[in-house]
Order: C-alpha cells, then structure tokens, then sequence
C-alpha cells in the first residue's frame, strides 16, 4: 500500500489545544495581569459606573477557574450619576470571589431583583455608601431601577463568607427619612458557636426622622447580611434607641433582612407605644410610657412575639402577638390579657394627656387633640381581648371585672365587637366603631347595660350607718354617632339617644327633701336619721341632636315625693342649663318648693334656685311678716302636689314599660 501524503493541519489540530490550555494555565498562574483594564472597562460598562483595581498601582490578580476570583491592594465601585456619594464601595486589600452560576444569573437578569451570590469577600478596610432614592431606585442595584409596577427594591447581596478588619457605612434612604453611620468590624465567616463576638457595629444617625442609637454583637454578619452557605442561627446581642424608646434583645439569628429567623429574649420600653409602632409601620395606640419584656421570633415574613410582661401606666397587661408583613396589608393577630388596664393609660389614644389635669381654658376639657385616622389605614389587625379589670380610672365608678371583647381593623375601620362585661353585679354588652377612611372619623356605639347594682356602681361616700344616696338594678341602651377629628368634634356632633330605668331602687329621704327645699322635714329628717324611701319608678329619655342632650323624660318617683328634670346639655359648648323640680305628696309646715338650677361649664357647674318662685314666696312672708311675725310662716306652707306627682308618675310608668319591652 503506498503511503498517504501528511497533512499538517492535523499536527496544528492537535497542538494548538495543548498551546491554548498551556497559554491558560500560565495566564492562571500570573494572575492574568494584562485583563485588569480590559476587566475595569467591561465591568464599568455593565454596571453602568467607573470600576477600578488597584488604582494606586498596587498588586492584582484575576483567577478565573472554578469562579471569578479577584484579589486587589484596592477595588473601587463608583456610585451611580444620581449619587452625590463619593462612592458605592472604596476597599483595600480586598479579596473577591464569585461563583460563574452567580455572575451568570445576575448578568443577565433584566428585572433587578436577584440578588447577587458573593461567595467570599475580605477586606483590611472597607468602606460603603449605600443610598436609596426618593423614587426607590438603590446605589447597589446594577440592573434597572424600579418601576410603579414592579416597586421591588433591589435586594442586597448574599455572602458566604465575609472578612472587614476596619469598615464603614454610610445608609441614606431619602423616602424613609434614614441616615445612618456605621462602624464594624467582622472576623472571617460566621460563627455560631464562638465565644467572642466576630461582628461587632456601632451606628447612629437618624432611622424614620428620629434619633437613632445602636450597638450590635453576633458572631457574624447575618444581622444583616443573609449567608445561604452558613443556615446555622449565629448569636445577636442588641442595644438600641429610636427617639425615646429604647430596645434590648439577646438571641439568635439566621438573617434579618432577606426574611431569616429570630429567636430571643426582647425588653422595650418609651414614652408610648405609638412611639415604637410608627417607625415600623405597626399602628398601636398612643398610650402613657410602657415597658415590655418577653420572647421574640420571626419566621419568613411573620413575627411572633410572647409579651410575659408589659406595664403602661399603671396598668398590666401580657399578650400573645403575630405580625405578618408579606405581600397585601400588613396583619397583626393575636390576644391581649392581663390583671388591670387603666383607661386613663389609653387616653391619648382619644386625644387626652397622660395625667389627665390639662384643660384647654374657658372651662372646656373635652379631648380636642387630633386623631391619628392615617394610622389605622396602615394595617389590619384581628386582637380577641380578655381583661381582668377595665379600671375607668375614676374613684366615683366600679371597674369593669372582666371585660371581653373583640377588636377589629380592616381597610381603615376599627371595631371593637362583641364587647361583654361586668360591672356591679350587672353586665354591659354592645359595640362600638370608628371609620377612619374620611378626612373626619365616623364614630358609632351601640350598647347595653341590665341589672346594673346602682349603689355598687356608683360609689358615693356615705357616713357609717347611713343609708346609700341611691340603690336599684339599672338597665338601659344608648345608640349614638358623631363625626369629627377629635374627641371634642365628634361629641360635638353627637346624634341619637339614651334610655335608662331604674327597678327595686330607694333614694335617700334627705336628699329628696333637700332637693324640694323642704326646710322642716329635712331638719325633721336630720334629727330622726336618714332612711331610704322606695322609688316606685325612675326613668330618663335623653335626645342627643347636633351635640346637645335634651331630656326627653326624666322622672323620679318616690313615695313621698316626684322629681323630674328638664333643659340642655351641650357637647358643642360644654356647658349646661338643667332645672330640677320636685312635686310632694305630703304637707309641709316649712317649704320654698323652687326649682333648683344646675348651669354653667361642665368642668364647674353652679346651683343655684329658680329666682320668681323664691322671690313671690319671700317677699309675701316679709309683707306678712309686717303684720303678725307668725303670719310669715304662712306662704312656707305647702299641702302637697298629689296631681302633680301622681301625672308624672304615670308617665314614668309608661316610659319604662317600653324600655324594658324594647330591652
């Protein structure tokens, strides 16, 4: 067989893979050098700013097997055009690595909401300016910005492993009102089981307009840096303060700001609860200063908290609380217990300060401090209620032992339903609501009370032995709104009306002679003792239009005597003009029968007697008087009122038949 002629490009065929591998393997080795400025300028194309290594002529070194490695005396990332920051990151001796899966992912991502991969990262001094923009657009974000469809912000990177001797960061995020510095330092990787501290940061500045503090320890960066090569929890230690509120926590975490875990033992307290929910956009109500300690976790989006003990005020109270921030409304749930609340804790939630002493001048002390209606479209929540004590935080009226209800907001709407409680032996039902969706808040209350031990309820002192003022089960409902801003506005606007009746009651004989002026049988009373008369019926009938209450009915019939009310309690102008007026049965040898008067603000208001009546009966006895000084007894003589009495009586009849049928 003859031999077939050579053909060299075979020979070039075999060898030029081995000149290529060769000419890799000594590039690898170098440190492929010559590929720093090619690097800077495809890097600095891509990221869309300036890029430099080594710009101080210092070492460098790019590997590229098995990942993207890069090892320079100092990397340079640029901030963006819009940044008037000096840079995004200025590091000296930094040691990069990368994964190509993870450049890959990040290179071609069109949306920006991947989160680039860093699988190691070392510096001797590290410096970051990290910005976030009005219109949310991030100075770490390299792809597009986001848009009002897609409103995700850029996610930080994820890092396996993370060495800082020296760093600093400056955080600035203009829509948040944030600007924080920070210094830090941070040992090779995460470690969980280390003694000493491998993370440690000192920050301040000013997080959501207020004056920021913090002081951080783990043992690595996965406070704030999510590791998914490093899952195992790392331990956080914690000191914070945010304006006048202060937080402590010691625990572990797996990662705060990609959605890790938390577990820990947390104690915080301020001046208001609202001071610490409105940074974090969690609606709490505005209450006297608090502090709360317990057990804190977060699981994904979802935080649990098991609040052992919290104190506000005076009042103490524990719960069981999950706030999920996911995608939709932020939800709060959960159950509020506890031995005692004090409503006068929870007053400025409805605009009155904490002690309660402020007035406004003029007399007027209905609460006029604006509610808080963009807070209660912030978020829903869903809390079951279950009090030991309701305490209405007055000496003059029985607490509430227990109290239950349910309270709900949804889409800016706060209800507090299912409202069940006991109250001297009676109990109290209903519900109320207020619809914060308006610029002014609509508010509704729809309650019910029977069986009500008034002597219990009402605790006016009495001398030893004595009997009480009043005693009787009262029963009775009220259904009212109002519309305003304030507390002030909307019982200004009050409309609807109060029905109450008293059964089996009795009333001091004394007061109901004092209140006719009965001058001979209250000294009568007086030197014999007190007793109780029994009250045959009592029932008031209260009209509330445009804020002032009219008493529609309001009678008292005793055996010996029938009072009744009439005229105006204004809401709008917090004053009132009330005449009392009492009827006899009996004949009195010693009485000025004039009505009594009750006007003037309702901070202070004045009694006083209705002046025609008094004036004819004094200025007959003293024309008498000038006669026979006996004849001056004449016009104090009274036979009595028995029509009178036995008409109203009637009526008082009638008005409380319907409400206990309506009842």
């Amino acid at each position: 067989m003859p031999t077939p002629p050579a053909r060299p490009w075979r020979r070039w065929a075999l060898a030029l893979p081995l000149v290529l591998l060769a000419a890799f393997a000594l590039g690898e080795a170098a440190g492929w050098a010559f590929l720093r400025a090619p690097l800077e300028n495809t890097l600095g194309s891509r990221l869309g700013r300036p890029v430099a290594l080594a710009p101080d002529g210092g070492a460098f070194s790019l590997r590229v097997l098995g990942g993207l490695r890069v090892q320079a005396s100092r990397l340079v990332i640029g901030a963006p055009d819009w940044s008037k920051a000096p840079h995004l990151l200025d590091g000296q001796d930094v040691s990069l690595e990368l994964g190509w899966g993870a450049l890959w992912d990040a290179w071609h991502d069109e949306t920006g909401t991947t989160a680039l991969r860093v699988r190691r990262l070392d510096a001797t001094r590290l410096d970051v300016h990290a910005e976030r923009a009005d219109d949310g657009r991030a100075s770490w974000q390299f792809g597009p910005a986001p848009s009002a469809s897609s409103p995700a912000p850029a996610p930080l990177p994820q890092f396996g492993r993370l060495g800082v001797a020296d760093g600093t960061l400056h955080y600035t995020d203009a829509a948040q009102g944030t600007a924080v510095e920070a210094k830090l330092t941070l040992a090779e990787g995460n470690a969980p089981d280390a003694a000493a501290p491998r993370f440690t940061l000192s920050a301040g500045g000013r997080f959501q307009r207020q004056p920021l503090k913090l002081e951080l320890q783990s043992g690595g960066l996965l406070p704030f840096v999510p590791d998914e090569d490093t899952p195992e929890a790392v331990a956080l230690k914690l000191k914070a303060t945010l304006g006048r509120a202060t937080l402590a926590f010691d625990g572990t975490t797996t990662g705060l700001l990609e959605g890790g875990g938390l577990n820990g033992h947390f104690k915080l307290q301020g001046p208001s609860l609202a001071a610490v929910g409105d940074p974090l956009r969690v609606t709490l109500p505005t209450t006297a200063p608090f502090i709360a300690e317990g057990e804190l976790q977060r699981r994904g989006t979802t935080w649990l908290a098991q609040v052992a003990d919290a104190t506000i005020g005076r009042s103490r109270v524990r719960g069981t609380f999950a706030y999920r921030s996911g995608p939709g409304q932020p939800l709060l749930t959960g159950q509020l217990s506890g031995p005692r609340l004090l409503l006068a804790d929870l007053g400025p939630a409805v605009g009155t300060p904490v002690d309660g002493a402020a007035k406004r001048g003029g007399g007027k002390v209905l609460p006029t401090r604006p509610f808080d209606l963009a807070a209660l479209r912030v978020m829903d929540a869903d809390v079951r209620i279950a009090l030991d004590e309701l305490n209405l935080d007055t000496p003059k009226l029985e607490p509430l032992r227990p109290m239950r209800a349910h309270l709900l907001l949804n889409d800016g709407v706060l209800e507090l339903k299912e409202l069940d409680a006991r109250t001297a032996q009676g109990s109290l039902k209903g519900g109320l609501s207020l619809d914060g969706r308006g610029e002014a808040a609509l508010w509704k209350a729809d309650v019910r009370w029977a069986g009500v031990l008034l002597q219990q309820w009402l605790r006016l002192a009495r001398k030893e032995g004595e009997p009480p003022w009043v005693t009787g089960k009262l029963n009775g409902s009220a259904v009212l709104q109002g519309q305003g801003r304030s507390t002030a506005e909307i019982l200004a606007s009050l409309q609807g009306s109060v029905r109450t009746s008293l059964g089996g009651g009795t009333l001091s004989h004394l007061a109901v002679e004092a209140a006719g002026l009965d001058l001979a049988q209250t000294l009568g009373v007086m030197i014999s003792g007190d007793e109780s008369l029994p009250v045959n019926c009592a029932v008031a009938d209260l009209e509330a239009k445009a804020g002032v209450l009219r008493p529609r009915t309001l009678v008292v019939d005793a055996t010996d005597s029938v009072l009744w009310m009439d005229g105006t309690l204004s809401l709008a102008t917090e004053t009132m003009d009330l005449r009392v007026v009492v009827a006899p049965r009996d004949f009195s040898p010693l009485a000025l029968r004039t009505p009594l008067r009750v006007s003037g603000p309702i901070s202070a208001p004045a009694v006083t007697l209705a002046r025609n009546p008094l004036t004819g009966k004094v200025g007959a006895a003293l024309l008498l008087a000038l006669i026979n000084p006996l004849a001056a007894l004449l016009p104090m003589l009274d036979p009595g009122n028995t029509e009178g009495a036995d008409s109203h009586a009637a009526g008082c009849q009638a008005l409380a038949a319907r409400i206990a049928a309506r009842r």
